[in-house]
């Protein structure tokens, strides 16, 4: 037996459902929309710099118009990317750890220190990485630039990890212990695969953290104006660029710092874009 409701009861809760709805599609648009205004602001601004030349020279002398980023855009992927190997095997082991076995006082102890330096501002972890590395070797490098972006990265990938793998339903940790498969391949073969999604946004935060930082690359890449891809010595990037190039008395550097934080942000969409693309086909691969 149906009861209907009546009619003005029936209107007010498709006037509320409609409502909510449309308050939630806002929500959305108001998400997204700062980013497309960053976009169109910093592409208005350095459209006139944005050309081939940018991309394959080298910049010119002080006061010279025209040159280009190359070296600053191979130093940027030349850092972020030893940001990632050193930081990625190390922040996803020890979100498993506390996942699956940080549930002692060791582990809270990991977990809060871990969201303390989250929390610290990036030039202190310059000035960290200045001691503990370019000191140490006498010079600035690369090298000391992938070492600090690393210990900006390693507390979002330890967090979103432990945080993923949680979300993963024990039922599987079961049926896979019940075969007889050991903890280990299970972890390995089971939970990580299943949180695979989860864990790659992290990923994604924290690669697009260090590839947006100035400060900890002052302190150990210092910045090269000339071609340099040894992991030795110092290299330019495109954020120590943007943070000189703004502030010169140039107007062709400050058309070249708002190309560069385009090209910039247009390299964070790109991988982002990348690491979804891959990570659904594996996705949906692995069902089929």
């Amino acid at each position: 037996m149906t009861i209907s409701l009546p009619l003005h009861m029936q209107r007010w809760r498709k006037f509320k459902n409609v409502f909510m709805i449309g308050l939630c599609f806002l929500s959305a648009i108001v998400v997204i929309a700062p980013l497309f205004i960053i976009f169109g602001y910093t592409l208005s601004q350095g459209i006139g710099a944005l050309n081939l030349d940018f991309f394959i020279h080298m910049p010119k002398p002080v006061g010279e118009p025209g040159g280009g980023m190359a070296n600053a855009i191979v130093g940027t992927l030349i850092m972020v990317g030893l940001g990632a190997v050193f930081g990625l095997p190390i922040g996803i082991m020890a979100g498993i750890y506390l996942a699956e076995f940080g549930k002692n006082a060791f582990g809270f102890t990991v977990r809060f220190l871990s969201d303390v330096l989250s929390g610290i501002p990036s030039i202190v972890v310059g000035v960290v990485a200045y001691i503990l590395v370019v000191m140490p070797m006498s010079h600035f490098s690369a090298f000391a630039g992938g070492v600090a972006l690393a210990i900006l990265m390693i507390p979002t990938i330890t967090r979103t990890t432990e945080e993923m793998i949680r979300l993963v339903p024990h039922t599987l940790r079961e049926s896979s212990l019940a075969l007889g498969i050991p903890s280990w391949k299970t972890t390995l073969r089971i939970i990580l695969p299943t949180a695979t999604k989860g864990i790659t946004t992290g990923i994604l935060l924290a690669l697009a953290r260090a590839a947006g930082e100035t400060a900890p690359l002052l302190f150990t890449a210092l910045g090269n104006r000339f071609w340099s891809t040894s992991l030795n010595e110092p290299i330019a990037s495109l954020t120590v660029f943007i943070y000189d190039y703004a502030k010169a008395p140039f107007d062709d550097w400050n058309r070249q710092a708002w190309a560069a934080a385009f090209v910039l942000i247009a390299m964070v969409f790109v991988v982002n874009l990348a690491f979804r693309f891959v990570t659904r086909s594996r996705y949906g691969t692995s069902h089929n």
